[in-house]
């Protein structure tokens, strides 16, 4: 398998020559990866648990995760979810990998379709999978929302969503993420919507694809699943606890891949991890801090404030040449844009001439690298 290098080790590569102005000192807006330290209540009951790792742990997880993460669901989303309509996963980057695995091992030829600019992962599934691959362009001209091809979305067995979306910010209402339920149930595909940016949202919180089945009138979430992380809601990346959800009748079958793949989260990480997910104190003070981050760079750089995730897309002239001259001369690193994507059939690379900024600092330190941005865009 030929898998394409992470856009981080390309950006290394694009960077590797340039020794930066050390008149500065180092800002890395690159990885979505909140630079704050885990709530102290979380970190205990990690501690608190530790005698834990002296026992197996289920593949299924332990009943108080499970508890915890159909909690959150029914607080957040206003869905009660049953046992069997949810699976604790290690993180949800092994099951973005694994699960078009199990999904589509028995297809002769299975088709894929996903967001495009894309979490890499989703092209790697692809590659493990044989995968023909329709990409679902976010761009300017459709307000960074996928435009509906049904000749196209006939031919899928599974396709991708990921809104609120990495990294074009971009975000989808109820009602249009009830049509692509519509679709899924027309066309007979199975439709997965990636909503670990679902709780860093600005003013109103957005909905889930699980409503939207509901919605829908979709109520046993035939052909639709979700996928949701604690790492970016409580500052927790290291903790690895995720989860998928939905179609029950697909999660039977996937349960049972998954007692193979070895992927079972420890006892002390389950345990931290629920009660992370039970709690919302800890989330909405973590909002205010990304909201006021947002603040700062419409004040500084007249962005918008989007409805969720903590990025900026922003366009520039030439990403790659902005890129390097921003580190070169300010010492301040971004993502330009095309790393996150792929030309589509057309040769078209919705990323081209965009850079991601990861707002994951604390507000000083963003003020500092977003007033050395603004200086290197206006030279």
């Amino acid at each position: 398998m030929q898998f394409e290098p992470y856009p981080f080790e390309k950006l290394n590569n694009l960077l590797q020559n340039i020794v930066p102005n050390e008149n500065f000192s180092a800002s890395v807006l690159t990885i979505g990866e909140p630079q704050f330290e885990t709530p102290d209540f979380i970190q205990k009951s990690l501690a608190k648990n530790a005698p834990l790792l002296k026992k197996y742990p289920k593949t299924g997880g332990e009943k108080n995760l499970r508890e915890a993460m159909r909690g959150f669901v029914e607080r957040r989303f206003h869905t009660k979810l049953t046992d069997a309509q949810i699976i604790p996963t290690f993180g949800t980057r092994e099951v973005l990998f694994n699960f078009p695995q199990f999904l589509l091992f028995e297809k002769e030829n299975p088709v894929m379709a996903y967001t495009n600019p894309f979490y890499q992962i989703y092209e790697g599934a692809a590659i493990a999978t044989r995968s023909k691959v329709i990409h679902l362009n976010l761009n300017e001209s459709n307000n960074f929302k996928p435009v509906i091809n049904e000749e196209e979305l006939a031919t899928c067995d599974l396709v991708i969503l990921n809104f609120p979306n990495n990294p074009t910010t971009g975000s989808l209402s109820i009602e249009e993420l009830g049509e692509w339920v519509y679709l899924a149930l027309k066309h007979d595909f199975v439709l997965l919507n990636d909503e670990c940016y679902s709780e860093i949202y600005t003013d109103h919180p957005t909905p889930s694809l699980l409503e939207a089945a509901t919605h829908v009138g979709n109520a046993t979430f035939k052909n639709i699943l979700v996928i949701n992380s604690i790492s970016k809601r409580s500052s927790a990346p290291g903790l690895r606890s995720g989860f998928i959800a939905g179609d029950e009748k697909i999660l039977a079958e996937y349960m049972k891949y998954r007692t193979y793949v070895g992927c079972a989260s420890p006892l002390p990480l389950q345990s931290a991890a629920a009660e992370a997910w039970s709690d919302e104190t800890h989330v909405s003070a973590s909002r205010e801090v990304y909201k006021a981050n947002f603040k700062i760079a419409q004040e500084i750089l007249g962005t918008d404030i989007p409805e969720a995730t903590f990025y900026l897309w922003i366009k520039v002239p030439n990403a790659l040449e902005f890129t390097k001259k921003l580190y070169k001369e300010y010492n301040v690193k971004v993502l330009p844009g095309e790393f996150l994507a792929r030309e589509d059939a057309k040769g078209e690379n919705p990323g081209v001439g965009y850079i991601r900024i990861a707002l994951v600092e604390n507000e000083e330190k963003t003020k500092d690298a977003l007033q050395r941005i603004k200086e290197c865009l206006g030279e």
